[in-house]
């Protein structure tokens, strides 16, 4: 969940497709789609159908974090940096 947030956080509150997500984090969509819904649920993600672009493509959700969620990846990020010796290297 932590990655998920974190790479949604990069791009502020754009939109997200499932396969977009899936691609970019190297979550599989068994584990991907149950935690979208477990994030939405919990008010972090909010997620909306939206309608093709070319016709006779099925609609398909997009997701994006709300403004809970992108407070709990900038406290995770806080906590990891915390967690970062004094003089260690970051990359």
């Amino acid at each position: 969940m932590l990655s998920l947030l974190d790479m949604l956080s990069r791009d502020g509150r754009r939109w997200r497709h499932g396969y977009e997500l899936m691609a970019e984090t190297g979550i599989r969509s068994g584990t991907l789609y149950p935690l979208l819904m477990r994030m939405t649920h919990q008010g972090l993600v909010e997620a909306e159908w939206r309608q093709p672009e070319l016709p006779g493509r099925p609609a398909r959700h997009v997701y994006r974090l709300t403004v809970a969620g992108s407070a709990l990846a900038q406290e995770a990020r806080n906590e990891a940096h915390d967690l970062i010796p004094k003089g260690a290297a970051t990359a």
